[in-house]
């Protein structure tokens, strides 16, 4: 979405700031409430992965960078008075809150006051590490970082073979399984290719955007290829098995190795 004159629509408030509603896709529940700036929809509209602004950090908050549970978005909505942003998202790993659990509103008024009515999914302690870490900027070197990405990638493998047998119309993976592989392999180079662009205009210039661009670039073009992957029911698990054998072998001695 290169024209962004949709957005001199949109009515921030005096802080720049407009508050956004994310809503499951398919069981219309309200799963939390966030805020965005100019940049953070734009983005979201862009790569079609939520994207907040954190006014307690004053940030950008990339939904899911520390926890893996991002927001694939399907679709974004305005209201009425176009100050108010609500996203139909598919929340990857089924938990929105940062308590671990689906919704942010997991309390009902009852006559004994607020009540927890919504069960604990996953402590929060086995989702965050003591020390917050950017997967997308920081290197991941601990044990416990890298235990949480090869969990990122096997719950990736796992909704691929569920939505192989699921309705085009239940989610964006779905129908592309639904159009066939040459449709797949169509976005891999898709993606391929606009990552390549991205990587050049980082070069070109080292910017904020930039650095941001190429990051999502990458992550769809990862997202696109496990779903290739997904077509031939092979798990992303052996590509880490693959790359976990190459260490500690020179790039001539690997390549011998093939032909053996």
């Amino acid at each position: 979405m290169n024209n962004l004159q949709w957005l001199d629509e949109v009515k921030f408030n005096e802080q720049g700031l407009i508050p956004a509603i994310a809503q499951h896709h398919q069981s219309g529940r309200i799963l939390m409430v966030a805020w965005m700036n100019r940049e953070a929809l734009t983005l979201t509209a862009q790569k079609n992965q939520a994207v907040y602004f954190s006014r307690s950090r004053q940030k950008l908050w990339h939904k899911g960078e520390e926890s893996g549970h991002f927001q694939t978005v399907h679709e974004i909505r305005l209201d009425c008075d176009a100050d108010v942003i609500v996203l139909q998202i598919e929340q990857h790993g089924g938990i929105a809150c940062h308590t671990g659990r689906e919704s942010c509103f997991y309390r009902k008024l009852t006559t004994h006051g607020w009540e927890i009515v919504d069960a604990q999914l996953k402590d929060p302690s086995d989702i965050y590490t003591q020390k917050p870490v950017n997967r997308h900027t920081a290197m991941m070197n601990t044990s416990t970082a890298q235990a949480e990405q090869v969990d990122v990638l096997s719950y990736l493998g796992q909704m691929m073979a569920e939505r192989k047998h699921a309705t085009a119309e239940s989610s964006y993976v779905a129908k592309l399984y639904h159009t066939g592989l040459n449709k797949i392999l169509e976005k891999v180079g898709e993606e391929s290719f606009e990552t390549v662009i991205a990587a050049k205009d980082f070069k070109a210039e080292a910017h904020e955007d930039h650095k941001n661009d190429l990051i999502y670039e990458v992550a769809d073009l990862w997202f696109h290829t496990i779903v290739m992957l997904g077509y031939f029911d092979l798990e992303p698990q052996l590509i880490l098995n693959e790359l976990a054998r190459r260490q500690g072998l020179s790039g001539l001695v690997e390549k011998a190795s093939r032909s053996n």
